[in-house]
């Protein structure tokens, strides 16, 4: 089954180029397009995609708030891609921490803006570790560990093990690289991943390593 993508900005010239480099693969399908993010909870609930390319700044209903309010009130939501502009944004980092799976860059070559769907689509690894470890240590709580997050890990009581895979993953290590790491099977680490993501009450990776910086229990820097 191809990868279905809504997409969502207020360039129609955007969206162009990115229908015309999604559709240009195989396994990829473009659903539909909106201009802003006040339509897309009726889209994504027509269409059901499985990634919502999203423009973070939007006039009337901007990235940010669209991704709150998809993952709030739809039932198993999409993943959220948010396209920016500028990788080092406030906004962008903003919309991490609101949900989103992880973002591209307007100027994005086609392999790369391909690569990036496909891999939030499937989920096992996070997308531009680097630069959310500098979005984390620019835009984080400013000792590095903002309390709520701390009392997250607290809570979460990871094992030893739990703890060393969000370490792992943190640094941008998929199933596979973990497993390699760690000298286990694949399975057993996706057991260990999911196990972090139910302890942490995260949607995903990506939102488990925003925690971990945030608590402080990963340096960002």
């Amino acid at each position: 089954m191809p990868v279905t993508v809504l997409l969502v900005d207020d360039e129609p010239l955007v969206r162009a180029g990115l229908r015309a480099v999604l559709e240009a693969q195989p396994d990829i399908e473009v659903v539909g397009e909106a201009a802003d993010g006040a339509a897309v909870i009726p889209l994504v609930r027509q269409l059901r995609p499985d990634v919502v390319a999203m423009d973070v700044r939007m006039p009337l209903l901007d990235g940010i708030e669209a991704t709150r309010a998809v993952l709030r009130t739809v039932d198993q939501p999409p993943k959220i891609l948010v396209v920016t502009t500028f990788e080092n944004d406030e906004y962008v980092y903003e919309a991490l921490r609101a949900g989103a799976d992880g973002f591209l860059l307007k100027r994005a070559r086609p392999a790369e803006i391909v690569h990036a769907v496909r891999l939030v689509a499937e989920g096992e690894s996070l997308l531009f570790p680097a630069s959310v470890r500098r979005l984390a240590a620019e835009y984080g709580d400013g000792d590095g560990a903002d309390r709520a997050a701390r009392d997250v890990v607290a809570r979460a009581r990871l094992t030893e093990r739990e703890a060393e895979v969000l370490r792992l993953m943190a640094r941008g290590l998929s199933n596979a690289e973990i497993a390699a790491r760690l000298v286990v099977g694949t399975e057993t680490v996706k057991s260990h991943v999911s196990a972090v993501l139910a302890k942490l009450g995260a949607r995903d990776r990506t939102q488990a390593v925003i925690t971990a910086y945030e608590s402080g229990f990963v340096a960002p820097g």
